[in-house]
């Protein structure tokens, strides 16, 4: 007879592989930062240990964050969203394309690593789960998403509902905003520039990152399919093409 572990054991098999390493280590490196096992200061962006060759920080700045009374329900409401979103989105749009799926997220980390020097911003977990949101709503707007206390709308707005959210609660949007401006660059350049305006397609994925990871284009997605250039001439073009979810729906 199976047990608990075998279900969790199970559980996270069935996870696809990206969003899986993502949301594991998004959960190992706070816990361990909170025992003392990896001190928290080294695992924050920061200009003068990058100078020092401290480069594990590019990848710790987005799956660190700190865990006490005052940041643990908001680090809870990350790892919701992340699961919810970032599977998704690998077992929709990016089905049998972790290439992809993959070479996005590295978008998305260098632009945020970029912005988080200038200005400067230590942790950058926030801004990489909205901008993965943001792209999601995009391919995916007129679906309904049930938020707190039943409340429910289409998903266009739900980065703009997170970002109202988070500054009613802490006075704070702008790791909201960050996220959703790097997320609508990459659905514009990605999704929208190569399909309305006919231009070419600057985000195509390098073929070292394919290497590493082979897509397979004989499977499509289910939530929130890209349009083609075809299909957006014939206008047959559906962007919540495949079955409905709602927010927090196994």
């Amino acid at each position: 007879m199976a047990g608990p572990q075998s279900d969790i054991a199970d559980w996270l098999r069935d996870i696809p592989i990206i969003t899986r390493y993502w949301f594991l280590s998004s959960i190992a490196v706070p816990i361990l930062g909170k025992i003392g096992l990896l001190p928290p200061v080294y695992l924050i962006l920061s200009w003068d240990a990058i100078t020092k060759f401290q480069i594990w920080r590019f990848i710790t700045s987005f799956i660190f964050y700190p865990i006490n009374p005052m940041t643990g329900f908001h680090y809870l409401i990350n790892l919701f969203f992340l699961y919810s979103y970032s599977v998704r989105l690998e077992t929709g749009t990016f089905e049998a394309r972790p290439s992809d799926y993959l070479f996005m997220l590295i978008i998305f980390a260098v632009c945020l690593i970029v912005v988080g020097l200038l200005l400067p911003i230590s942790l950058l977990m926030d801004p990489l789960i909205l901008a993965t949101i943001y792209v999601f709503c995009q391919l995916n707007p007129e679906m309904i998403v049930t938020f707190f206390f039943g409340i429910q709308f289409k998903a266009i707005y739900l980065p703009w509902i997170l970002a109202l959210f988070n500054f009613i609660i802490s006075g704070q949007f702008i790791m909201e905003l960050l996220g959703i401006v790097v997320g609508h660059i990459y659905f514009f350049l990605k999704f929208k520039y190569p399909v309305e305006f006919g231009g070419p397609d600057y985000l195509q994925t390098p073929q070292f990152i394919q290497n590493l990871m082979p897509n397979n284009r004989m499977l499509r997605g289910g939530f929130g399919r890209a349009p083609t250039r075809q299909e957006e001439a014939r206008g047959n073009w559906n962007p919540f093409q495949g079955q409905g979810a709602r927010l927090g729906d196994d």
